[in-house]
């Protein structure tokens, strides 16, 4: 599955100690990833930044959003959404996952905190439904007691230190194997639960400094990602971003020291990074793994890690991991989905990237409009991607589209987009979003109704002193009912293509001969 980057910032670690211990800089200072950025912020009024597509049959989706969980089981055409669910609240999705065995879906949840003037995010557990969303259990953050400083292993007993608070610790991903499901967490390493995460294990992870553990092996090292006064082991192999399952035992999983693999259900462990095989991963950074079944192959989105000869890009392999091709060298993929031999599609920075030979070429789309909306996907970040039979899905950070294919192409067909949007009451209403609004990551897009007739429409920007700042529309025909999908846009820039500073905004919107009406925009940067 997934982890998706954005700005870099100093996050905090807040472990046992009560003390507070950032990363040291070998290890480049850890970045918070964009998906969290956006679900983290305040004052989010939509679910438009869709990170984690998970298509389980022919008419049931799921979707992670910045603002919850939403489930269509009719193929796409009506969904419901569990942001406003007591058992979510005001809780951002970090994850989801959907366990084949026993019909059961996943999501983990996360918030965030001001820490000493910084924004910190705070893992809140996970949610599971085992009926499509009309119930819904509550499981807290695993967390550990001041005492668990050991795990056995073999005959082995290694020092771990204890993660007992949310802080840093957040779910990034979620896999499964029969009766067990495993999440990667940020500070609390990798952990599995076989009791429906009623209890929680630490998995053990070879350190930064062996390629392979066993338990027959004889080992003395410290269990834990950032050094500190608990031991001074600094363990990349211990961050950990992602994890999969390619059958009922074998296991790979990402973090910030290579990929690690198990063929007995997590208990010996392998480790493939940029530097210990002949054809090796592009990097060390894995924040994200895949399998295509149609030709068992294992893919990773590989980041550069500490190694200068390290790159960002796409590693997969057809031997479990004995031998690594690369593709989309420079480019940061978020996530990985799959159909046919060869055929994927890599969500990145850059747009949504897709072969049908294995890697050899790549294609984004040209552009992606709703002929019937006429609504566009305006970013050119994508964080996921699904196959649902002759359709494709793809997420971004502004909204949800559905490929309808003809045949004709790898980005051949018609789009439908989606948007989340409240409608307004009537014609003398307005408002923007996402608000407030981030030039720099986001489209801020205008609602508002013409009553269902089609009239002239423009929409100015002032400053807070009223001062103009540019026009968006000017007597452009539009004819919006009260649920139409808005389609006019922000960039954030004034009338000189400068984006504008931080501050309050506001905008006027003058439909045909109505009474104009206003909106406030909070910029944010």
């Amino acid at each position: 599955m997934k982890l998706k980057f954005g700005s870099v910032i100093l996050l905090v670690f807040l472990f046992v100690e009560v003390s507070y211990s950032q990363f040291s800089p070998r290890s480049y200072n850890m970045t918070q990833d964009k998906k969290m950025q956006k679900a983290l912020s305040s004052g989010m009024t939509s679910n438009n930044s869709i990170s984690d597509i998970l298509v389980v049959n022919a008419n049931t989706i799921w979707l992670g959003t910045d603002s919850g969980v939403s489930l269509s089981t009719d193929g796409g055409s009506t969904w419901t959404n569990f942001d406003g669910n007591p058992a979510f609240g005001n809780q951002s999705v970090s994850a989801i996952g959907y366990d084949k065995y026993d019909n059961t879906f996943w999501a983990a949840t996360a918030t965030s905190e001001n820490s000493s003037g910084q924004i910190v995010p705070v893992g809140t557990g996970l949610k599971y439904t085992t009926d499509n969303g009309n119930s819904w259990i509550s499981i807290s953050q695993p967390m550990d007691s001041q005492s668990d400083t050991i795990v056995a292993y073999g005959n082995n007993k290694l020092r771990a230190l204890p993660v007992t608070v949310p802080e840093q610790n957040l779910i990034y991903d979620i896999a499964f194997t029969p009766g067990t499901i495993w999440i990667a967490t940020f500070a609390g390493g990798l952990r599995k639960s076989s009791d429906m995460g009623k209890t929680w294990q630490r998995v053990v992870l070879p350190p930064d400094y062996l390629d392979s553990i066993k338990p027959s092996d004889t080992l003395d090292f410290c269990m834990q990602p950032v050094a500190g006064s608990f031991c001074s082991e600094d363990n990349l192999n211990y961050r950990v971003f992602s994890v999969i399952s390619t059958n009922d035992s074998t296991l790979y999983v990402g973090t910030a020291d290579g990929i690690n693999k198990s063929t007995d259900n997590g208990i010996s462990w392998q480790k493939f990074t940029h530097q210990n095989e002949s054809n090796p991963i592009s990097g060390n950074f894995v924040v994200a793994l895949g399998y295509n079944n149609s030709d068992s192959t294992v893919w990773g989105a590989t980041w550069q890690a500490e190694d200068p000869t390290e790159f960002y890009g796409v590693s997969y392999s057809s031997d479990g991991g004995a031998n690594w091709q690369t593709s989309l060298s420079g480019e940061k993929v978020h996530n990985f989905a799959f159909r046919n031999k060869g055929e994927v599609i890599a969500p990145s920075d850059d747009g949504a990237f897709r072969t049908g030979d294995n890697g050899a070429n790549w294609i984004t789309p040209n552009s992606i409009t709703d002929p019937i909306s006429k609504a566009s996907i305006l970013t050119t970040t994508f964080y996921a991607a699904a196959f649902q039979g002759s359709s494709v899905w793809v997420g971004s950070a502004d909204g949800l589209a559905r490929l309808d294919e003809n045949g004709n192409g790898l980005w051949s067909g018609t789009w439908k987009v989606f948007y989340a949007s409240q409608p307004v009451a009537s014609a003398s209403q307005t408002y923007a979003f996402p608000n407030p609004f981030n030039p720099r990551s986001d489209i801020l897009r205008f609602k508002y109704s013409t009553n269902g007739k089609s009239v002239p429409v423009t929409i100015r920007i002032f400053n807070f002193s009223m001062h103009y700042i540019r026009t968006i529309i000017q007597n452009a025909q539009r004819n919006f009912s009260s649920d139409s999908t808005p389609i006019d846009t922000w960039d954030g820039k004034d009338q000189n293509g400068n984006i504008v500073p931080n501050g309050v905004y506001f905008y006027r919107v003058d439909a045909g001969s109505n009474s104009p009406v206003y909106g406030k925009i909070l910029v944010v940067q």
